[in-house]
């Protein structure tokens, strides 16, 4: 292995690739020094790499030119593999991407929390890998990513797009024409939507200047069967909205429920807009077991639904309920775990920020008949007092599922001066949860953790932790 300079980067050359780090990097070893690796490579594969970062005992670098190929490599399913940003692990088999996942969340709890751990369970996999999500936003570009063949033909030029947005590119998104995320008919929805808006020759956004008539395409299919399609425009056109959206339901009549938003502002957020429902209920159901859950054009849903069953049966398993106990469900979103859970509860009091989550919590708690359920709007931080405690009854386990910066310290010592007899933290990142259990093991003791992979083909890891005082 040597090192050369280019243009005032350093460039490793010949550095055979050896493990996986988090969030995707990979580690390969120069006398001693550890490099942390992007852009595809995986262990065993022989690169150059040329450094971004360089410091005394570690350096991260991005791969630049491939010497061998890896063993364990396979041949990705995408056309977009490489370009889009998503799905970066395709070229793994999945066992070996479950076993790089479950390396992650070990390493991560171990050098992070410096805990004495019980054995980690063997991580649940997907058993399907591919069409998987139940949404998918797209986004309308007039700057459509340019391929170098494209580019040889016919030089820079504008060209209008819809599908996802470019890592690091605000303005530009890849043309997607098949996506093996989410199930039929997804592809055909986007595709009809494209195609007639070019042949109508509406504007597409334009992301720089701020103008442009189409926004964003959101898609929604449930396991029940259900079909949810959003149009985001800047601003409203009613004799073309509607020969799309009427084109579109022509076209694909599995449409269950069509909305349209208007969006004039600069930023994509939809959650302080309007929905018009254009046809259908304006909402879709989804099924959790035996359980229904409203999804709005706004509502917050796990993305994969049959994993989600796999994640939230590790909760209920954790929790070990009787049917006597207080239940506290923090972070609680749309109360699925709440719900999920409630059979062996007594009382479940859950806390979310977002109001409009809190008002569907409360709609599928109806849903599904359950009474004993309760829900509560604010940060945590400000509703979790000792009077709130008190008030709604002593917590005899607390299942928090914060964001991916994790608790706020402030939720960490209200949790330790409660003593709960049980905590059981699932997490979206281990990297946080690992800061959160050093924490909370000044009183608790982990039991069990169990990570289930909810994103296959992705770096992303799910984990459930048991806590016992």
């Amino acid at each position: 292995m040597a090192a050369k300079r280019k243009k005032n980067n350093i460039i490793l050359e010949k550095l055979l690739v050896t493990d996986y780090a988090a969030e995707g990097k990979c580690i390969a070893k120069l006398d001693g020094k550890i490099i942390f690796i992007e852009g595809g490579a995986v262990p065993g594969d022989i690169v150059d790499a040329r450094l971004h970062k360089n410091k005394k005992d570690w350096a991260e670098g991005r791969a630049v030119f491939f010497h061998e190929y890896s063993k364990d490599r396979v041949q990705p399913f995408c056309e977009h593999f490489g370009t889009c940003g998503g799905c970066q692990w395709q070229m793994l088999p999945y066992e070996k991407q479950l076993s790089y996942k479950q390396q992650q969340v070990t390493d991560t709890l171990h050098h992070i929390g410096k805990l004495e751990l019980p054995e980690i369970n063997p991580i649940i996999g997907a058993d399907e890998t591919k069409f998987y999500r139940n949404k998918l936003e797209f986004t309308f570009s007039n700057r459509s990513y340019l391929s170098e063949e494209e580019i040889k033909e016919k030089g820079l030029y504008p060209k209008d797009g819809l599908g996802f947005h470019l890592p690091k590119l605000f303005d530009k998104v890849l043309d997607i024409h098949t996506c093996y995320l989410q199930a039929a008919p997804s592809n055909k929805i986007r595709n009809t939507v494209r195609e007639f808006a070019l042949k109508k020759g509406y504007s597409f956004y334009d992301h720089r200047a701020q103008k442009g008539w189409l926004r964003n395409l959101i898609i929604r299919i449930t396991t029940t069967g259900e079909v949810m399609v959003i149009l985001c425009i800047h601003h409203e056109d009613e004799p073309e909205r509607k020969a799309l959206l009427d084109h579109l339901l022509d076209e694909i009549p599995e449409i269950t429920t069509l909305l349209y938003i208007i969006n004039p502002k600069k930023n994509d957020s939809i959650a302080d807009l309007h929905p018009e429902i254009y046809h259908g209920k304006g909402y879709i159901l989804e099924k959790l077991e035996k359980y229904l859950f409203k999804i709005g054009p706004q509502s917050f849903f796990q993305t994969n639904t049959r994993q989600a069953e796999k994640l939230y049966n590790v909760v209920r398993t954790f929790a070990g309920l009787t049917g006597k106990e207080t239940v506290y469900d923090l972070y609680c979103g749309t109360g699925s775990i709440g719900i999920f859970i409630s059979e062996n509860a007594e009382k479940i009091i859950g806390v979310e920020q977002i109001a409009e989550a809190v008002k569907h919590a409360e709609e599928n708690a109806k849903l599904n008949h359950i009474e004993h359920a309760k829900f509560f709007e604010g940060d945590v931080i400000d509703i979790c007092t000792g009077d709130f405690f008190a008030q709604q009854g002593r917590a005899d386990l607390v299942i928090t599922d914060p964001p991916r910066g994790g608790m706020h310290d402030k939720l960490v010592t209200k949790l330790l001066e409660m003593e709960v007899p049980k905590i059981v933290y699932v997490s979206c990142n281990p990297a946080t949860q690992a800061r959160d259990l050093m924490k909370l093991c000044e009183k608790y003791e982990v039991k069990k953790m169990q990570p289930v992979d909810l994103f296959p083909h992705t770096q992303h890891i799910e984990n459930v932790v048991l806590l016992e005082k």
